[in-house]
């Protein structure tokens, strides 16, 4: 683990893009730099102009180097989990020297045994998350480097995604002229921060609510289990004010900000507010207790297609409940609103950070967190990921008729006799959705 050095982190957002400069001195965090631009040229999450992406993203690191004071060359870069997939993956090696001691090389080894599994021609290895390694039978081991032994295993969680996504976010921040230095699946980096380990250990639901969409993801076991995506957010919100009250979207926003709340029954029919309607030369009075039925009616149906797809998957049995985070989770009564729905506790998480203590951060700051705390195992898995990122790059670049960089399971040093099937551990939750938590609370 990384006590001491400085990272940069981009969080394209649908509504706004983030940077966030942060100095890690003895394993304390400092944020010495913030960059807050709106986005243009994304819709829903995803990027859809290339251009107007790289021109808000320069217009961030801009206001980051200037309030840092620094010059900013390498990013940790955030991925969203839309149509992400999460399955476990399996390596086995023979240990490569003489004397049998397991070595950094054997650790990349084995993590190149189990990305040999194929990915679709359309998808990408996003991360590969080890859980535990096995050294001659022997399991339950999370650092082999050192052990004497014949046979490396390794159990690890594989997540892929559209490659399609992951090429338009390296294309944006290449054309910055950045230099990637990690790409983090956003659940993972918001849920480093927002969780604590207790949390990310036993079981925890965690729904980030972004402007473009709402990100439901599972950890457990310190992995990340599960994520679903709801193309719905808070500009679903501002745009159905708009719709109802006939008024431009900055103003839906406004109103949204100054007087909107999530519970109807909470706010006042009594307290009244002008809205500029279109079409008409006075502004409207409007209360609030209308304008939070408004709010209300789309958060309903974004929590209750979130509940329908956690309850798939039995997530609700899990005991740390639910935390909500994002932009638009700062709505007054969400809170509430959320525990109704859900019928579990739900929290909201605020960064602590001084001037950022608004959850529409929480995703930036948890990337800076999560790339400063890798271990070192993370570490060599995570460089190597990167390395095979960049080199099927390089060959698609040079049109080479191999869609895909793998590597060539013969090259292994692998024992000449049949390998052996090592029965993997009863895990206390599966990996596929329909029975993903059942067995564990049957």
């Amino acid at each position: 683990m990384k006590n001491t050095g400085m990272y940069v982190s981009l969080d394209i957002g649908t509504t706004s893009i983030k940077v966030v400069v942060a100095e890690f001195i003895n394993g304390e965090m400092n944020i010495i730099g913030v960059g807050n631009e709106k986005s243009e040229g994304l819709s829903r999450g995803i990027i859809v102009d290339i251009d107007k992406t790289v021109d808000s993203i320069n217009k961030a690191i801009k206001q980051a180097e200037q309030k840092a004071n620094v010059d900013i060359r390498n990013v940790v870069v955030g991925i969203p989990s839309n149509n992400v997939d999460i399955e476990p993956c399996h390596g086995m090696i023979a240990v490569a020297s003489d004397n049998r001691e397991i070595t950094e090389e054997d650790v990349r080894n084995v993590m190149a045994g189990a990305m040999v599994k194929s990915v679709p021609p359309e998808r990408e290895i996003l991360a590969i998350l080890p859980e535990e390694f096995i050294v001659d039978g022997f399991d339950g081991i999370q650092d082999p480097r050192g052990m004497i032994g014949v046979r490396l295993e390794m159990h690890a969680t594989m997540i892929t995604g559209p490659k399609t996504i992951l090429h338009n976010v390296k294309r944006c921040v290449e054309k910055t002229g950045l230099h990637i230095q990690d790409i983090v699946l956003q659940p993972l980096a918001a849920s480093s921060i927002a969780m604590s380990s207790g949390e990310r250990d036993f079981g925890t639901i965690l729904i980030d609510m972004g402007g473009g969409q709402t990100t439901a993801s599972v950890m457990h076991d310190n992995q990340l289990k599960f994520a679903y995506v709801n193309q719905e957010g808070g500009e679903y919100v501002t745009k159905d004010i708009s719709v109802v009250l006939n008024t431009s979207l900055e103003s839906a926003e406004r109103i949204k900000r100054d007087y909107g709340y999530a519970l109807p029954e909470e706010a006042s029919p009594d307290e009244t507010f002008p809205v500029d309607v279109i079409g008409q030369s006075k502004p409207v009075k409007i209360d609030e207790q209308y304008l939070s039925e408004i709010i209300e009616a789309r958060l309903v149906q974004i929590f209750e297609k979130i509940k329908h797809e956690l309850d798939i998957v039995g997530a609700r049995e899990l005991p740390g409940g639910i935390i909500l985070t994002g932009g638009a989770a700062a709505l007054p009564g969400i809170v509430e609103l959320a525990k109704d729905i859900f019928e579990i506790n739900v929290k909201l998480y605020i960064p602590d950070q001084m001037g950022m203590r608004y959850p529409t951060f929480t995703t930036g700051i948890g990337l800076v967190h999560y790339e400063a705390h890798l271990d070192d195992i993370h570490q060599i898995v995570k460089g190597h990921s990167m390395m095979e990122f960049e080199a099927s790059e390089t060959l698609k670049n040079q049109k080479s008729d191999q869609t895909n960089f793998e590597y060539d399971e013969n090259q292994l040093d692998m024992p000449e006799e049949p390998k052996k099937k090592t029965k993997r551990k009863e895990d206390t939750l599966t990996y596929k959705a329909k029975n993903f938590f059942s067995n564990f609370f049957d």
